[in-house]
C-alpha cells in the first residue's frame, strides 16, 4: 500500500425521496399527537402485549426468589418483550443498544469474524465477561474469537446475542451487576436473560421492510409465532423468522488507488474498497419452547435453531505495492517468480527515482515481454484485487428439564447441549505461493471454528422458619457439571498451501485470511464441576441480606471459590439504599489458549499478514507467551431506589476491578533469522509472517461507573403517556500492563473508545388504536485508532479520530385494530446523523470513522405489518 497521497473530495449525501417523505410523515404525526415514543416500564405497542410495569419480575439477581425492578438488591433492566422488538433495529445488538445504556455495539465492516459475530461491550468489559441466559439457563458462547476488537474486545470469546428472533422473547432482564458466584465464569459485567413466551393459544404474523435514507441495506424480514396447547395442561410455542439485509457502502476512492488509476493500470474499483455493513442472506431464526404439568412434576423443554450467511469486504491489494503479491521492495519494483527455476527474471521497475508510479503502459509492455517461465500477478490481476471474506454460520441448542416439589424442598434438574459453527470463505484472492495455480474463481474455503457445550444441573430451594426474621430464611443451592469443546477445522488445499513460490518471497495460503492447517487443526475440550448456595434472609420488614458462594472446579487450570453479598434497607415504601460487593472470575476459553490464525490487517503504512497464536505455540513462546491463567474480578455497586405512585427512580454506582485480563499482545516482529529458525525447525507456516501475536494475562483495569434509570406513567395527551430516561457514566483504567505485552496505544484504546456518558430519553403513546415512540439517544465524545495504526500521534504516523458528541433520534407511529391487525411507521436515526468526515479517508477509503458508537450509516426507515390471532 502506498502511502497517503491527499483527501478525496466528497460530494454531498443524496437522500432518497421515499426517505424525505418518510420524515415529514413521521414529523407530521408526531406534532399531531405531541408526544410519543419507546420507553422501560410503557404500554404496549404494534399486537398490543402487555408492558412491563413496576411489578414484572425477573429472575435475575437472585436464585431464591425472583424480584420486581424496585423492589431487587441489585440494579435490573426488565425490558418487555414488544418495547425490545418495535424499532427500527432487526439484529438483537442493536435493540440492545438503544435500550441499556451501558450496553454499547459499533457496525464492524472489515475485521475477519469479528464482521460475523460482532463484540458487545455491558459497563464498558469485553463480551466475553457478560454471561447469556434463555430462560433462566447458561447459553453457549459463540465459535468465534475476535481477532481485531480494537482494543477493548481484542481475543474476546462471547455469546452470538443475535440467533434469536425478538418475537419469541417475552422480557429480556439485564443485570446490571457481578454474578459469577451465583452463575459461574463469564458473568463479571452483568448478566443477560432471554425469557421466551409461553403461549398455549393464538399468534403472530408479521412483515418488515425497510432501508437506509441513501437507498441501501434494503432489510426484509418475515416473522411467524403460533402457539399450541400441549394436551390439557401444556403449551407448546413455535416462533420462525427469516429475514435478509443487503450490504451498505460509506466510501471514497483509496489515494494509492487513485494514482493507480491516474497511471493507467486496469480494472481498479471506483471505490477499489468498499466500508459498510456486510450483507446477510438467508438468516433464518427458529425457537420452540415447550412446558408440560403434571399433578407430581413440570416438564420443559426449549431450544433454537439458527443460521445465516454472511459476505463482507476486505483491504484492496494495491498493484503497485501488496507485499507478498505485488512487490517486496515497498512497490519500487514488481515482484516477479521463477516458475521453473531455470534461467533469469528481468527486474520491472514500478517507479522513478523520485518514488512516482511509472505509467502501466510501460509497465505492461514489459510484464508481456517476460519470458514463459517467470510469472507475475499483474499479468492476470492488473487492476489488484479486493477479497470478499464472509462465513456460514449455524447456531443449535436444546435444553430439557422438569421441576417440582418433594416435601419442602422445591427441585430444578436440568441438561442442555449448544453449539456454534462457522464455516469460513474468503474469495476473489489469491494464494500468491501457487502462481498461477488458482483455485477456480478466486474462491477458498479456510476451515472453521465449532464451540459445543453440554452441562447438567440440579438446582434446589426452600424457605427455612427462622425466629430471628420478619420472614423464613431462603435457601437455594446446587450443583453442576460442564464441558465444552472447540473445535478447528482445517481449510481446503489451496487456502493452505505453501507453493512453489514462497521462498521467492511469495505469501502462502489464502491472501487475507489463511486456512487453517491440518497441524493447528484439531479439537480442544475442557471439563468443570461447580456447587454453589445462596442465602437470603428478610432480616426485619426494612432489612434485606443475602450471601452466595461458589465454588468450581476446572480440569485445565485448577479450582476457584467466589462470593457475593447483597443488602437493601427499605427507609420507608417509597425509598431505600441497595449494595453488593462480590468477587468473579472469568476462566481463559479453549478456544483462546489452542486457537491459531494468520490474517491480514494494516500495520500502519502497509498491509501485513499477523498470525495469532496459542501461548503453547513455539513461535509465541519465542516471544515470552506462558500458560493462560483466569481472570478475577472485585465488584463494589451501591444505589437508591424511589418510588411514588407510577414514578420509578434508580441510581446505581459501581466499581469494577479486573486483574489478569485475557487478550491478544501487541505484534511482535519476525526477523528473518528468527523466521529461517522456525521454518527448519519444523513450521513451513511462519515463511510469510512479518508479525505474531498471542494471548496472555498482562493487564489490570478499574472500571467505574453510575446508572440513572427513572420512568413515570401519565394521563397526558388524552392517553397513557410514559415518559422514561436512562443513562450511564462509565470510565475504565488501565491500572497495571506488561510494557513487553500491550502497548501505550493500547491502553489508550482501553480507556478512550467508547463514549464515557450514554443514555436516552423517550416518551410512549397510547391512546385507542393509535400509539406513537420518540426517543432521544445521547453519545457522548469517542475515540477511535482508524485501521489499528497503534500509534496515539499522528505526528509518529498514527490514524487518530476524536469523535464529537452526537444526539441521535428515533421515532415510530403505530395503530393496532381489534381485528388483531397491527401497522406502524417508523425511522431510526430520524435525522440522517453521521459522524464527522474521516481525517484519514484516502488511507484506506472509509468516509467516515468506521468505529462510530452509533453507527455510519445514517438514518432507516421502515414499516412493519401484522396480524395477531
Amino acid at each position: 500500500m502506498n502511502d497517503r497521497i491527499g483527501k478525496c473530495v466528497h460530494a454531498p449525501k443524496a437522500i432518497s425521496p421515499l426517505a424525505s417523505a418518510v420524515k415529514a410523515a413521521l414529523a407530521a404525526a408526531l406534532l399531531v399527537t405531541s408526544s410519543v415514543a419507546m420507553a422501560q416500564d410503557s404500554s404496549t405497542s404494534g399486537s398490543g402485549e402487555q408492558a412491563t410495569t413496576l411489578d414484572t419480575v425477573s429472575v435475575l439477581g437472585s436464585r431464591t426468589k425472583p424480584r420486581t425492578v424496585s423492589s431487587s438488591a441489585v440494579p435490573i433492566d426488565i425490558i418487555s418483550g414488544e418495547e425490545f422488538r418495535n424499532q427500527g433495529a432487526t439484529d438483537a445488538l442493536d435493540q440492545l443498544k438503544v435500550l441499556v445504556p451501558s450496553f454499547n455495539v459499533s457496525t464492524i465492516p472489515i475485521d475477519d469474524a469479528a464482521s460475523l459475530i460482532r463484540p458487545a461491550n455491558l459497563r464498558g468489559l469485553p463480551p466475553d465477561n457478560t454471561l447469556l441466559l434463555v430462560n433462566g439457563k447458561r447459553f453457549h458462547r459463540a465459535a468465534v474469537i475476535t481477532f481485531l476488537g480494537h482494543g477493548l474486545s481484542d481475543g474476546a470469546q462471547g455469546p452470538d446475542l443475535s440467533v434469536f428472533p425478538s418475537l419469541a422473547l417475552e422480557q429480556v432482564d439485564v443485570l446490571r451487576d457481578g454474578a459469577a458466584a451465583q452463575y459461574g465464569s463469564d458473568a463479571i459485567a452483568g448478566v443477560i436473560n432471554f425469557g421466551l413466551k409461553k403461549l398455549r393459544e393464538g399468534g403472530t404474523a408479521e412483515v418488515f421492510a425497510g432501508q437506509y435514507y441513501k437507498g441501501d441495506g434494503l432489510t426484509t424480514q418475515y416473522s411467524a409465532q403460533i402457539g399450541l396447547p400441549l394436551t390439557e395442561r401444556g403449551f407448546a410455542t413455535l416462533t420462525a423468522e427469516w429475514r435478509k439485509a443487503d450490504d451498505t457502502s460509506r466510501s471514497v476512492q483509496r489515494d494509492d488507488a487513485a494514482a493507480a488509476i491516474a497511471a493507467g493500470y486496469p480494472g481498479v474499483g471506483d471505490p477499489a474498497q468498499v466500508w459498510g455493513s456486510p450483507k446477510v442472506d438467508d438468516d433464518l431464526k427458529l425457537v420452540a419452547n415447550l412446558g408440560l404439568t403434571t399433578d407430581a412434576v413440570d416438564f420443559y423443554l426449549f431450544g433454537n435453531y439458527a443460521k445465516r450467511d454472511v459476505d463482507g469486504g476486505f483491504y484492496f491489494r494495491d498493484p503497485t505495492a501488496r507485499s507478498g503479491v505485488y512487490s517486496n521492495d515497498g512497490g519500487e519494483t514488481l515482484l516477479v517468480g521463477n516458475l521453473t527455476g531455470v534461467g533469469a527474471c528481468p527486474t520491472i521497475a514500478l517507479r522513478d527515482g523520485a518514488g512516482n508510479l511509472l505509467p502501466y503502459s510501460g509497465v505492461g509492455a514489459a510484464v508481456a515481454a517476460l519470458p514463459a517461465n517467470c510469472y507475475t500477478f499483474l499479468s492476470s490481476l492488473p487492476g489488484g484485487f479486493t477479497p470478499r471474506f464472509g462465513g456460514k454460520l449455524e447456531d443449535s441448542s436444546i435444553f430439557a428439564g422438569a421441576k417440582g416439589n418433594l416435601g419442602e424442598w422445591y427441585w430444578d434438574v436440568s441438561g442442555s447441549w449448544g453449539r456454534n459453527d462457522i464455516e469460513f470463505i474468503i474469495y476473489n484472492t489469491v494464494n500468491a505461493s501457487l502462481g498461477p495455480d488458482q483455485p477456480d474463481g478466486l474462491y477458498f474455503r479456510p476451515g472453521g471454528n465449532t464451540q459445543t457445550e453440554k452441562s447438567f444441573n440440579v438446582d434446589v430451594t426452600r424457605d427455612i422458619a427462622a425466629s430471628f426474621t420478619a420472614q423464613p430464611l431462603r435457601l437455594a443451592a446446587g450443583a453442576e457439571w460442564r464441558e465444552e469443546s472447540f473445535k478447528i477445522s482445517p481449510g481446503d488445499g489451496p487456502s493452505t498451501a505453501i507453493g512453489p513460490l514462497t521462498e521467492q518471497g511469495f505469501a502462502l495460503g489464502s491472501n487475507g485470511f489463511n486456512g487453517f492447517s491440518a497441524r493447528t487443526a484439531g479439537t480442544f475440550d475442557r471439563r468443570n464441576w461447580a456447587a454453589y448456595a445462596d442465602l437470603e434472609a428478610q432480616v426485619t420488614e426494612r432489612l434485606l441480606l443475602a450471601g452466595a458462594v461458589r465454588f468450581e472446579d476446572y480440569d485445565s487450570f485448577g479450582s476457584t471459590t467466589n462470593g457475593k453479598v447483597t443488602a437493601r434497607f427499605d427507609f420507608n415504601e417509597h425509598f431505600a439504599l441497595r449494595g453488593a460487593y462480590n468477587t468473579g472470575f472469568r476462566a481463559p476459553t479453549p478456544g483462546q489458549a489452542n486457537i491459531s490464525q494468520i490474517s491480514t490487517v494494516f500495520g500502519g503504512t502497509a498491509l501485513e499478514d499477523i498470525a495469532t497464536l496459542p501461548p503453547t505455540n513455539p513461535i509465541a513462546q519465542l516471544k515470552g507467551a506462558k500458560p493462560l491463567t483466569p481472570e478475577e474480578s472485585k465488584n463494589l455497586s451501591l444505589g437508591a431506589v424511589w418510588t411514588e405512585g407510577d414514578w420509578l427512580l434508580t441510581l446505581d454506582g459501581y466499581q469494577i476491578k479486573v486483574e489478569d485480563r485475557i487478550a491478544l499482545s501487541t505484534s511482535f516482529a519476525v526477523t528473518p533469522e528468527e523466521r529461517a529458525a522456525l521454518v527448519a525447525g519444523g513450521n513451513p507456516e511462519a515463511a510469510s509472517i512479518s508479525q505474531v501475536t498471542y494471548f496472555g494475562n498482562a493487564f489490570d483495569t478499574t472500571t467505574t461507573g453510575v446508572d440513572l434509570v427513572t420512568s413515570f406513567k401519565s394521563d397526558h395527551f388524552g392517553g397513557t403517556t410514559t415518559y422514561s430516561l436512562a443513562a450511564n457514566w462509565n470510565k475504565t483504567e488501565v491500572d497495571r500492563f506488561n510494557p513487553d505485552f500491550i502497548d501505550e496505544a493500547r491502553v489508550y484504546k482501553l480507556e478512550k473508545s467508547l463514549p464515557k456518558t450514554k443514555g436516552y430519553f423517550s416518551v410512549h403513546h397510547q391512546r385507542q388504536i393509535f400509539n406513537a415512540n420518540l426517543r432521544f439517544n445521547y453519545y457522548s465524545s469517542w475515540y477511535e485508532d482508524h485501521l489499528d495504526s497503534g500509534v496515539i500521534s499522528a505526528a509518529d504516523g498514527g490514524l487518530p479520530i476524536y469523535g464529537g458528541s452526537a444526539l441521535i433520534v428515533d421515532a415510530e407511529v403505530g395503530w393496532k385494530f381489534d381485528s388483531g391487525l397491527y401497522f406502524s411507521l417508523g425511522a431510526q436515526n430520524l435525522f440522517d446523523r453521521t459522524p464527522a468526515k474521516n481525517p484519514w479517508s484516502g488511507v484506506a477509503g472509509a468516509e467516515y470513522p468506521v468505529h462510530s458508537p452509533y453507527g455510519f450509516n445514517g438514518g432507516f426507515y421502515y414499516a412493519r405489518v401484522g396480524w395477531k390471532f
